[in-house]
C-alpha cells in the first residue's frame, strides 16, 4: 500500500487553484482562437480578441482570468491502494483551497446561503469523492463563477420526451440564458441516474477537453448536434451577436429508473479554469 502525505495534497490543490485561476487551458484557448478565425461578425471578432487578450494578460501578470474565481469544485479519484498520512483528506483539500485563494489573491466568494456571511477563505470546497483501483490520487479541480452557475438547470423529463425532449429543454436553457453566463460558452450535460445524479455527471462533464471526441460515436453526433443547433441561436460572444454561442457540448449518460428520464444543464463560461493533478 502507498502511502500520501497530507502536505503533498495541500500543496497540489494550492497550486492549482493559483494556476487555474491565471492560466487558460490550451484547449480553450485554441477554441476561441478557432472561433475568432470563423466570425463573420465584427463584433464577435472583437469580442474574442478581447479574451485572448485577458488570457495573455492573466498569464503574464499571474493576476485572474476573471474577477468571479468561482466556488472550488474538485473531483477526486482515490486509489483503493493508497492511504493518506498526516490527516483528514477533506480536510487537507479544504487547507488547500484556503491557501491558494489565499496566496493567489483568488477572490473569496463562498458564502453563508441565508445571512450571505462570507467564510472568508474560499472554503469549503465543494467535493465529489469517488473510489478507483489503483495506487494513485487523482485530483481535479474546477472553479465554478456564479453567472454560469446560476443559468444551470436540472428536470425530470417523462421517458417518451426521449432525445426530441432532451434537445429543445437545452436549446431553450441556452436560449433563456443569454449573454448573462458570459457566452462563448461549454455545456455540460447529465443524462439517466437520479435527479442529484445527473447534475453531478453534468459537471464532471465539463473537465473534458474541448478538443476530444465522445468515444461512443451516436453520443458524440448528439454532441455536435446540440453544438449546432446552440450555436445557430446566434446569441454569440458576450451576447452581442455571431456564430459562437458555444465553444463545446459535452454529454455524459447513465442508466436511470424506467420510469424518469433525468437531465441536467450545467453551464460554464468562456472562461473555463480547470487543472488536475495525480499523485
Amino acid at each position: 500500500m502507498r502511502t500520501i502525505q497530507t502536505t503533498e495534497i495541500v500543496d497540489a490543490v494550492a497550486a492549482m487553484c493559483i494556476k487555474g485561476n491565471t492560466e487558460l487551458p490550451a484547449d480553450v484557448r485554441a477554441k476561441l482562437e478557432q472561433a475568432m478565425a470563423e466570425e463573420t461578425s465584427l463584433s464577435a471578432k472583437e469580442v474574442l480578441r478581447q479574451l485572448l487578450e485577458n488570457a495573455d494578460l492573466a498569464m503574464n501578470t499571474k493576476l485572474p482570468l476573471c474577477q468571479d474565481c468561482g466556488l472550488a469544485v474538485l473531483f477526486v479519484e482515490v486509489g483503493d491502494d493508497i492511504r493518506i498520512e498526516g490527516g483528514n483528506l477533506r480536510e487537507a483539500i479544504d487547507e488547500g483551497v484556503r491557501i491558494g485563494y489565499g496566496d493567489g489573491f483568488l477572490r473569496k466568494s463562498a458564502c453563508d446561503p441565508l445571512t450571505r456571511a462570507n467564510t472568508g477563505d474560499g472554503t469549503p470546497a465543494v467535493i465529489h469523492f469517488d473510489f478507483v483501483p489503483g495506487d494513485t490520487l487523482k485530483i481535479s479541480y474546477m472553479a465554478k463563477g456564479g453567472g454560469a452557475e446560476n443559468m444551470s438547470r436540472v428536470t425530470m423529463l417523462a421517458p417518451a420526451q426521449g432525445w426530441q425532449g432532451i434537445k429543445e429543454f437545452v436549446i431553450n436553457r441556452v436560449a433563456e440564458a443569454g449573454p448573462n453566463p458570459c457566452p462563448p460558452t461549454i455545456i455540460g450535460i447529465g443524462i439517466g441516474g437520479t435527479f442529484e445524479h445527473a447534475a453531478k455527471i453534468a459537471k464532471k462533464s465539463l473537465l473534458r477537453k474541448l478538443d476530444d471526441t465522445h468515444p461512443d460515436p451516436a453520443i458524440a453526433a448528439k454532441e455536435k448536434e446540440l453544438e449546432d443547433a446552440l450555436n445557430a441561436l446566434g446569441i454569440g460572444p458576450m451576447g452581442l451577436g455571431g456564430k459562437t454561442t458555444v465553444l463545446g457540448v459535452k454529454i455524459t449518460m447513465e442508466p436511470c429508473h424506467l420510469a424518469s428520464l433525468p437531465l441536467a444543464v450545467n453551464v460554464q463560461c468562456h472562461s473555463q479554469r480547470h487543472e488536475e493533478v495525480i499523485l
